[in-house]
């Protein structure tokens, strides 16, 4: 529940589970990342509705927090993307180089500038590490458009590959080198496969999700201009260790915390 990419996402979202619960049905807000929630009818709403929700669990301490100042204290738990099981995915395009995967969104804080920036970066990373760039459009309808743009300008060895099946999305990071992403479950995913990742964040939940695990990456209202200092960054990564796997089975375990409240709710009288 936030209100910084459209007002319109909170008022639907509220108002079906205010219509479940004027029909009695059972609510549970289930692994929120509740926030930012800058108008004062988006707090109002979200905050009624949780009230009369029968769980809660959320995601982050920022979201735990902004419960506890409405009096109202939920699970708190990482993100359930965590525990997700993977599967093999579809086979990856046919080369001895180093895949890197590359997920980019639509987003106001990526202007046109921005993109250039980061399209010239990656020419002149894949020119110095010879790896080759695997473009991963999320959610197509907002993605797509993006990755192609990329995929003009830098031609030889990058493709754009679609995975629907989230279980087979997680899966790939297992089999590339290193991921590049503005989206938070990217990143989430490929920590937890022990991918290398670099983030580029344009939430305050991607950059909290910096903060937690060490991540390396760069705020986008703060991209550097310089192309050079940005392929600099990521040959860098290229060439470090993952994630500590003891940190990260340690968020994967924790995350089950998610499927237990939700059974419970469901089986409970």
């Amino acid at each position: 529940m936030q209100d910084a990419t459209s007002i319109a996402s909170p008022i639907y979202y509220a108002g079906l589970m205010a219509l479940a619960q004027q029909r009695g049905l059972k609510t549970i807000a289930w692994a929120q990342g509740i926030g930012p929630l800058n108008k004062p009818i988006t707090r109002w709403l979200t905050k009624q509705v949780l009230l009369g929700c029968n769980a809660i669990s959320v995601r982050d301490q920022a979201s735990a927090q902004l419960l506890h100042n409405w009096q109202i204290e939920p699970i708190v738990a990482p993100d359930p993307v965590w525990a997700l099981q993977s599967d093999t995915p579809p086979a990856l395009p046919n080369t001895d180089k180093a895949i890197v995967a590359v997920v980019l969104r639509s987003h106001p804080l990526l202007t046109v500038n921005r993109l250039q920036i980061l399209i010239q970066a990656l020419k002149d990373f894949q020119l110095k590490s010879n790896c080759f760039i695997l473009l991963i459009p999320f959610q197509p309808a907002q993605d797509r458009a993006i990755a192609e743009q990329i995929a003009v300008k830098i031609q030889q060895d990058c493709t754009i590959m679609s995975i629907p099946n989230p279980q087979q999305l997680k899966g790939l990071f297992k089999e590339v080198h290193m991921a590049i992403g503005m989206r938070l479950h990217s990143l989430i995913m490929a920590a937890a496969e022990g991918c290398r990742c670099f983030a580029l964040s344009y939430d305050p939940k991607v950059s909290q999700l910096m903060s937690e695990l060490s991540l390396p990456g760069c705020e986008l209202q703060d991209l550097p201009h310089e192309p050079e200092i940005i392929s600099a960054a990521w040959l860098a990564q290229l060439e470090q260790p993952a994630s500590e796997p003891f940190k990260i089975q340690s968020l994967v375990n924790r995350a089950l915390i998610h499927q237990q409240l939700l059974r419970e709710t469901i089986i409970k009288d």
